[in-house]
């Protein structure tokens, strides 16, 4: 194997190996707490279940996601107003925390956690441009929530998306 093509192979298990650490770590404190968790994705689509659920054992703690895209979805399954939809919008971030709470009291979990925002390549405004994501975590402790700004395309905002809510989720499970 050429000489680039094995440092390029290596950086990208460095980058699976970090990626792989952060559900584990997340499923580690879980367990720690024995906590369960619940999720619900707007602009990620599902991604962040299906990293959750990449971990072997996760069902001791993961409970299941909603994908909830459309804004009628996240109030008849989530329970967000729709009076809040309209005002604020479905990128904001009282939508991410409503979200986040929703998906716990509806999957009856410890912890829930909600992503929110607008991957691209379209969609965007002067207001809420393209990258804009909030990513939100409800649990005992309360609601928390965080505006993140990423760049790149569709995929690497969503990418972004997931790593930005695990994080989120283990500042939360470390306090």
């Amino acid at each position: 194997m050429a000489p680039r093509a094995s440092r390029r192979l290596r950086r990208r298990g460095a980058r699976e190996g970090r990626r792989v650490r952060a559900e584990r770590t997340v499923g580690r404190l879980l367990r720690r707490r024995r906590w369960t968790l619940a999720l619900a994705e707007s602009c990620t689509g599902g991604l962040l279940a299906g990293r959750i659920a990449s971990v072997p054992g996760c069902s001791a703690y993961f409970r299941g996601g909603i994908v909830a895209y459309a804004n009628d979805v996240k109030t008849a399954l989530l329970g967000v107003p729709r009076r809040l939809l309209a005002e604020r919008g479905a990128v904001s971030e009282p939508t991410a925390r409503r979200m986040a709470d929703g998906a716990r009291r509806r999957l009856r979990a410890d912890v829930g956690v909600a992503t929110t925002g607008i991957a691209g390549p379209a969609g965007g405004s002067a207001a809420k441009p393209v990258g804009l994501v909030f990513a939100a975590v409800a649990g005992p402790a309360g609601v928390v929530a965080r505006r993140f700004d990423f760049a790149g395309g569709r995929a690497a905002v969503q990418s972004a998306a997931c790593r930005a809510a695990l994080g989120l989720l283990r500042q939360y499970l470390q306090r």
